[in-house]
């Protein structure tokens, strides 16, 4: 399918304050309207009291029935402590409001998802998994969104092991699903091999290091990360037990020094660290036909325009207003579709990388270019096709504690993304482009 790309524009701060405000029903971006008409007391009756006496009951009786008499199989909560809210770093759970309400909004237009934003005031991270744990009854999953390294790391492995249903930090796997998604379609169009690939990963945070550990699990030849202190060597101790553990499985030649010296003769540059950090001589130091995926949000690394000026062959970054938008919103929808409709117990790194395969494969060898390596968030094809690999993936790894047949969870994904003004008022509009950009 070919999809329309929109020509670069910037969000003023106007607009983005006016898209929030004023509207008839309340400010903000989400609202809660019920599925049921209730227009008599005997509808209350039914739907309220004495009605849901009988609901508790079944559900009470057999505790699987709260999936099909009340929203709880298709509700997840997107959990934030403001820690690590974008690029503003620890501001505080308030100010993430309308982050965790945009990707509320994501959830629901892209997989059907309801998705509910907890923005929690919490100091010890402990206590963060603690109370994620007691909510684990009103909600089929969890995506945990700007929750700062290093103790990200930490709440995740013990969510992984008190939680029954699947808990998915964005800014980890979310991320480095879509890193190696474009790496895939990259490697493609180049014509070269990941075995002979040498990648520098700037940023040893959640997005980093998670991108780290899936490019080495797909069989990338060497990765080198680095942080402001210069490149990780197992020959030296690391701050923090995860920075140890990269240390001791990447840059397995022995480099030292800082980014300027990683990059020398490197074939990919990843970008998780912060804005404006990468110069034209960076990129000129790297092999020929390099990959730059500047991922710093809203502030790339350097901008794509500079990147490929300055010898870069295939550029990317996580901004949507220009070409290859490496953004994990093409990876978590999809992800935590086909997790909750399989009801596996966690989410895996095979698991994320069947993800990558889907992303990168939903690029047809005709639409395939320097400029086009991804897929658009607005296809409304992407969701389904990557919900259906989770899928598949959870049940080959027992994870799932409900089987699904060949095609259902990506038939339902669909089905549910049918419903509502919105939704098709969205596909319309995308189908409309989508013409006209065939057409042109």
């Amino acid at each position: 399918m070919t999809v329309a790309r929109d020509k670069p524009w910037v969000v003023t701060p106007e607009a983005a304050i006016s898209a929030v405000r004023d509207v008839a029903s309340g400010h903000g971006k989400l609202e809660v309207t019920p599925k049921v008409h209730v227009s008599s007391l005997r509808d209350i009756a039914t739907l309220y009291t004495p009605g849901v006496g009988v609901l508790v009951q079944r559900i009470v009786a057999d505790p699987e029935q709260a999936e099909t008499l009340s929203n709880r199989g298709n509700t997840i909560a997107v959990v934030t402590d403001g820690t690590a809210v974008l690029g503003f770093g620890r501001t505080g759970p308030l100010p993430a409001v309308p982050v965790m309400e945009g990707k509320a909004i994501m959830f629901k237009m892209l997989a059907g998802l309801d998705a509910v934003p907890l923005c929690l005031d919490v100091k010890d991270p402990a206590k963060l998994t603690d109370h994620i744990a007691a909510l684990e009854p009103s909600f089929a999953g969890f995506n945990l969104e700007d929750v700062a390294a290093p103790h990200c790391f930490t709440t995740m492995a013990a969510l992984n092991e008190r939680l029954s249903v699947p808990a998915f930090h964005d800014d980890q796997y979310g991320t480095a699903t879509v890193v190696v998604a474009g790496m895939m379609n990259a490697l493609r169009v180049l014509g070269k091999r990941k075995e002979d690939l040498r990648v520098v990963v700037n940023g040893a945070g959640a997005a980093g290091t998670a991108a780290a550990r899936l490019l080495l699990a797909w069989g990338v030849g060497e990765v080198i990360v680095c942080d402001k202190h210069g490149i990780l060597s197992a020959k030296e101790r690391q701050p923090f037990p995860h920075m140890d553990e990269l240390a001791g499985r990447t840059n397995r030649s022995g480099m030292t020094g800082d980014l300027r010296e990683a990059l020398k003769g490197a074939d990919a540059f990843v970008g998780l660290s912060t804005g404006k950090l990468l110069t034209p001589a960076h990129i000129q130091s790297m092999a020929k036909d390099s990959i730059v995926f500047a991922c710093a949000n809203p502030e790339p690394e350097i901008m794509p325009s500079a990147a490929l000026a300055a010898g870069a062959a295939i550029s990317g970054s996580g901004r949507f207003d220009e070409p290859n938008q490496c953004n994990n919103v093409l990876a978590f929808p999809g992800v935590m579709r086909g997790a909750v409709d399989t009801r596996a117990k966690m989410i895996t790194e095979t698991i994320c990388l069947a993800a990558s395969h889907a992303i990168a494969a939903h690029v047809g060898k005709t639409e395939l270019r320097f400029d086009n390596i991804l897929p658009s968030p607005l296809d409304p094809e992407l969701c389904p096709v990557v919900a259906e690999a989770v899928a598949k993936q959870a049940q080959a790894e027992g994870l799932a504690r409900r089987s699904c047949a060949p095609g259902v969870v990506a038939a339902s994904v669909r089905e549910r993304c049918s419903f509502g003004a919105a939704q098709q008022s969205f596909l319309q509009a995308f189908k409309k482009s989508t013409a006209e950009t065939t057409a042109a």
